[in-house]
Order: C-alpha cells, then structure tokens, then sequence
C-alpha cells in the first residue's frame, strides 16, 4: 500500500451514509478501516434494496447497491456492544488504532463506555469523529438527523426547484455526503495536529451544519442583502445566463459566465445586437433584466438542435454542454478515460466484476488504492481478531457462542 495515509487504521462504528462516506474515503486514501457492526443484522443499508448487486449468472444476491456504494477499502467484524465483552473486545481494538468515527445518535455510546470522555484519557492520542444531524451542543444536540430531514430544515430545498414549483431535494443524498466528506478533511488535519503535538481530539460534525456552509454563494447572498433567495430552477442567482435551455430536439445547459463568453456566444447565435443593448451588455445587466433575455435567448436556441450548439460553441470557447443521463455519464469518453466506473472482484459476483463509482482523487504519488470490495458482514473478523489481538481460533469461537462476535 503507498496511500498517504498507509499505516493508520479506523476502528469504525458508522452505518448509512455520511459516517460510511468519511470512512471510505480513508480507507481509499490508505487507512486499514475495520467496520464494526452488529451480528446477524449489520448496516441497515444492507437491506436497503432493491437493487441488489448480481452475480455471474446475472441473479441479484444478499448484497444491496446502496452497502457497495460507500464500504469499500473495509474489513467488517462483528462485535455486540451491548455485552460487557463485546464493549472489552472493542476497547483493546480502539488501543491499536489511531482514528475513530461514529454516527451514533448524541450520547449513544456513553451506555457503552465508547464515547470520546469515556476514552480520551485511557488513549490521549485518539482522533475521535462523531457526525450527528445536530452536532453535541444546541439545543437540536439530542434529536436524530436524516439526510432529507437536513435537506430541508438546512434551507437547501427552499432554493431548489422550479420558482412556481414546489420546493425539492437534491436526487443525491448531498446533506449525508456532505458531512462524510467534512468529516474526512477534518480528520486529516486532526492527524496532522497530532503528527505536531502528540494529541489527539473529538471532532464534531454536525450535518445541519454542513449543510448551513454548503448554502455557500446563496447564503453569502442573504447575509449580505437580508433578502430570502427565492428558487430560480437551473438559472444561477449572480450569473446570466447560466442555465438549461430546450433546443430543437432536446436540453442544454449554457454558461456564459463573463462578458466575453456571451459576446462570443450572441455572435454565433446571430445576434450581436445583444451585446450592444446596455440592458444586456454586462452581467450585472444581464441579472438585473434576466426575464427578458431568458426570453430572447430561449426562442434562439430553439430554433437548432442540441448539437449544433455544443459543437459550435466549444469551437468558440463558450461553456456549454449536454444534460446527460446516468447511462449516457458512465459511457461518456471522458468519465471513461477518467477510470470513474471501477471493477472490483466480489465473493458473491464469481467471475462477474463489481461495478462501483471510483474516487475521483487524482494524487501523482498516493493516488487511492482499491484493496477491499464492500465486504460481506463479519467477513473479516477472525481474520482483524488473530491480526491484531493475537486471539487463537479458539478464543474467537468462544466469543462466537456467546454471540458477542
């Protein structure tokens, strides 16, 4: 392994999707992540199908999609921390290693002797992760938190959507991945403190909080004004025109996003004429009068098919593209070229590949390393049992009959 963070391992109390997402992504930068769950059930994603991923002869097995998507580059052991032993076991697993990252409701794993004030001092070198919906402090600190919970109570579906329409999620589930990836640079840096001083620390992410800061340009927009963005569907608040557009024969997306760009683009259109107009001929204009050149610009495009303007546009350096389906990304040349549809070899696929999404970190010395499929529940607990706590076969089926593994 030659990942940047080779060496380090994650002992991982996490399930769904932000806390699974942080992991992935350190195991993918080189971290021996070791996934607890719990025996007989595991990740409630698990059961989160259909779809199930398939097997060689195209039959869907025990194993869902929504698991594979964000728990590669683990090893799953299971361990029941509702029994003395079991919180023992993952006790003497935290002191081997160097990161811990749980999304356990606030206060969850006090009853466990696992929170960061039950261990900071036993192991002063700990970089503890929790990600909640509220974070520890505030008065929300106690309630659970789900992605589209988030979404919406974070201000993201108030400015998504059409401006007549309802308000809407984002398709993907962003507030969760958001907060994985949040978690994934703090921990870095909490690793880099502590390369400096020796000490670990609890980080705290809380998802309403991610998602407050990814309200971003939008958010900097009502602090600055006072006033409430409104949705605006494909348009973008401080950028005309910026947007999807219907052509002959189907949608594109235009973005002229400085002067030049729309002089350049009104040219190959046909119509100079906009650019002179001192309504349109500078993008605070062109923000300010946005209704009516939405409405010129949206008869042009019409009037040519799809092709046209991306073939015509890219040769004069307008930015503009396709609205691409998910079958039309993964057959894109760039995304292949890219390496983004990744084939891992799976115990339950055969000679069928696992098709998952690769990370798009591109390093030119540690680039992500693909060791590990989302493993099958409990797959490596004898093997992280024997590795790392020298336990004999013996010992490990003790533990097995007792049900704390």
């Amino acid at each position: 392994m030659s990942g940047p963070l080779n060496g380090l391992r994650v002992f991982d109390l996490t399930r769904i999707l932000a806390g699974p997402t942080c992991t992935q992504i350190l195991g993918d930068l080189g971290a021996d992540v070791i996934k607890v769950e719990q025996p007989g059930t595991g990740d409630d994603t698990r059961r989160f199908a259909p779809p199930f991923i398939r097997d060689e002869k195209g039959e869907e097995t025990s194993e869902s999609a929504y698991f594979s998507s964000s728990n590669r580059n683990k090893r799953s052991i299971t361990i029941d921390l509702t029994k003395p032993e079991g919180q023992t076991l993952a006790r003497r697993l935290i002191e081997k290693s160097d990161i811990l990252v749980e999304n356990f409701k606030f206060g969850g794993l006090d009853k466990y002797g696992l929170s960061y004030d039950k261990l900071k001092d036993d192991f002063p070198g700990l970089v503890y992760c929790s990600i909640t919906g509220f974070g520890h402090t505030g008065p929300y600190a106690p309630r659970p938190g789900y992605d589209v919970l988030i979404q919406a109570m974070g201000g993201f579906m108030s400015i998504t959507g059409e401006p007549e329409g309802e308000p809407q999620k984002a398709g993907i589930p962003v507030a969760d991945l958001m907060a994985g990836m949040y978690a994934a640079v703090s921990i870095n840096a909490a690793l880099r403190h502590r390369e400096v001083t020796g000490e670990g620390q609890h980080i705290d992410i809380g998802m309403l909080d991610t998602m407050t800061a990814t309200l971003s340009i939008l958010g900097l927009n009502y602090l600055t004004t006072g006033e409430t963005p409104k949705r605006l569907g494909n348009a973008h608040p401080n950028i005309v025109p910026y947007q999807a557009f219907a052509t002959a024969d189907g949608n594109m997306v235009l973005a002229a996003a400085n002067d030049a760009q729309f002089e350049r683009f009104c040219a190959f259109a046909g119509a100079p004429e906009l650019t002179s107009d001192p309504d349109f001929n500078s993008n605070e204009q062109r923000v300010k009068n946005r209704d009516r050149l939405i409405e010129k610009l949206a008869a042009i495009i019409a009037e040519k098919p799809t092709q046209h303007w991306i073939e015509g546009l890219e040769k004069v350096n307008v930015t503009c593209g396709p609205i691409n389906t998910i079958d039309q990304v993964f057959a894109d040349p760039q995304v292949k070229a890219r390496g983004m549809d990744l084939e891992m070899d799976h115990p339950l696929t055969g000679d069928n590949p696992l098709h998952l999404i690769a990370s798009p970190i591109k390093m030119s010395k540690t680039s992500p390393e693909y060791r590990h499929a989302p493993p099958l529940l409990g797959q490596h607990t004898g093997e992280v049992l024997k590795e790392l706590l020298d336990m004999s076969a013996e010992e490990i089926q003790a533990l097995h009959d007792k049900g704390v593994v």
